[in-house]
């Protein structure tokens, strides 16, 4: 083994490093999809979510409801990190 690397602080810094890295902006991106639903060819707009004036589906409550978790889970590491930083300087 080699004695100047050390093996437990570098896969910790790659597991956070994979989940704020990676994660967070897939979790926001997960949030952003709750909130505009798929839309099929030929399926009328109602037939998938409440329609808007325009047309477009628009999410529903369960929607809204995923998205708003997953903003804040977003909002909240976000605010996590800033006090780590503050605290720590």
């Amino acid at each position: 083994m080699i004695d100047w690397i050390n093996l437990d602080a570098l896969w910790k810094i790659v597991v956070v490093g994979l989940l704020a890295g990676a994660g967070l902006p897939a979790l926001f991106a997960v949030g952003l999809r709750a909130l505009n639903p798929p839309t099929h060819p030929g399926a009328p707009a109602t037939a998938t979510a409440s329609a808007t004036a325009a047309g477009r589906p628009t999410a529903g409550p369960a929607g809204y409801a995923a998205a708003g978790l997953c903003f804040a889970v977003v909002l909240a590491a976000i605010g996590w990190g800033i006090s780590v930083i503050v605290n720590h300087s």
